[in-house]
């Protein structure tokens, strides 16, 4: 059959097909982008040798060792979906290759339930080959009924909470992990922070910024109810940024946070005590009563203004980690040929295969 005709009666079948009232049909969207698989990193000779708890083990194979370890392995925590993941891959680069002991390293992943995880789990497999990790879901439709709206539609997404969930999510062997967001690069061995000290009771770490005005991150609906307000009575309560926590799963399911962060939520849908997405139940929690990390762990900020995406200078001191929340976001702004002077910092981690690379 000659193509001109083949191609008319090809045409033909698939609109009826598409518009027959007895087919039922899905689109399975395609991932747009390419990415090249990223260099191998190994362990430098005096890192320490990663044992399992065999209390955990399920497996003899030495990948869910790691992930299970609770002995010298570091467990990473990060949310995985498809709007942000050229950033995650950015950031597993940038924690890979600034470690001394890179095998050690075990990363956790949480993806929405109504995400395409195997898709997002290939992706990664193929840019990092030999990476030690785990897809987690999590069902976004429990939270979505606790959700708020915000200044910014973007904060709604109820992946942004999975943080919260962490301690259900993850397997009991976990004990403790470092989470971050998607939007940072560390430039320091993140050994270091997972080394933090939480002392004898705290659950969380994380930098502390006590000049920031904390009375701005609740509406005054809450600060005129005496009984709200008194929330803070007894701590020393400051703002911190919960895209870099250190913490302790263990406490954490032994206090039950989740399902006091849920109650504050659950507040905020009956009276309105904040206008952002997931940090303000984390600080009615926790302000004043996490350890505080150096500031140069969370360089944040650098997404620049929420409002306008104006650029930011870093703060003053030295840096660990980069962190672009707010905004804009470094690889959109590449793309767009508009940069910020610090994006030029993510550049090098952006393993994103460009026409030009396919093409050679």
């Amino acid at each position: 059959m000659p193509f001109p005709q083949l191609l008319r009666l090809t045409t033909l079948f698939t609109f009826l097909f598409l518009h027959s009232p007895f087919t039922t049909y899905t689109f399975a969207l395609p991932l747009t982008q390419q990415f090249r698989e990223a260099p191998q990193f190994y362990n430098s000779p005096d890192c320490p040798s990663v044992d399992q708890d065999d209390s955990y083990s399920d497996s003899s194979d030495g990948e869910n060792d790691l992930l299970c370890s609770d002995h010298h392995a570091v467990h990473v925590a990060m949310t995985l979906d498809s709007a942000y993941i050229r950033g995650s891959l950015a950031a597993i680069l940038s924690v890979l290759q600034h470690t001394s002991c890179p095998q050690n390293i075990a990363f956790h992943f949480v993806a929405a339930a109504s995400a395409n995880t195997s898709l997002l789990h290939a992706t990664v497999s193929s840019t990092f080959p030999y990476l030690k990790f785990r897809v987690y879901t999590f069902e976004d439709s429990s939270v979505s009924r606790l959700i708020s709206t915000s200044i910014r539609s973007a904060l709604d997404c109820p992946l942004n909470y999975a943080r919260s969930y962490l301690a259900n999510i993850l397997p009991l062997c976990v004990r403790r992990v470092v989470y971050l967001d998607s939007d940072l690069v560390l430039v320091d061995d993140i050994a270091k922070l997972a080394a933090t000290s939480l002392g004898d009771k705290s659950v969380l770490a994380a930098p502390e910024h006590c000049n920031a005005n904390f009375t701005s991150y609740f509406t005054p609906a809450f600060w005129s109810n005496h009984a709200l307000s008194l929330t803070f009575a007894d701590r020393k309560a400051c703002y911190f940024n919960t895209g870099v926590m250190v913490i302790d799963l263990g406490r954490w399911r032994e206090g039950d946070y989740t399902a006091k962060i849920e109650e504050w939520m659950e507040l905020q849908k009956r009276m309105r005590i904040y206008n952002l997405g997931s940090l303000p139940p984390f600080l009615l929690v926790f302000a004043g009563k996490i350890v505080p990390v150096d500031h140069r762990w969370n360089q944040h900020g650098l997404g620049g203004d929420n409002f306008r995406g104006l650029c930011r200078d870093l703060h003053p001191g030295p840096v660990s980690l980069l962190h672009w929340s707010g905004k804009g976001k470094p690889w959109a702004r590449l793309d767009a040929n508009r940069p910020c002077p610090l994006d030029a910092l993510w550049a090098p981690y952006d393993l994103l295969q460009t026409p030009f690379s396919l093409d050679s």
